[in-house]
């Protein structure tokens, strides 16, 4: 857990790098948090792309 919650804070820096948090759990729901705001920002740019298509 702790190498797939590094290498998601890595990829994506949506998620605070200088946080650690402690728990599985809560690495799990801050990788979480990190992928929605990731799928909200894509959402987000198709639609300004076919907005403007």
């Amino acid at each position: 857990m702790d190498y797939r919650f590094l290498a998601c804070t890595n990829a994506i820096a949506f998620s605070p790098t200088d946080i650690l948090p402690l728990t599985p759990r809560a690495k799990l729901l801050m990788m979480t948090e990190t992928l929605i705001s990731l799928l909200t920002v894509a959402l987000v740019a198709a639609r300004a792309v076919n907005f403007l298509a």
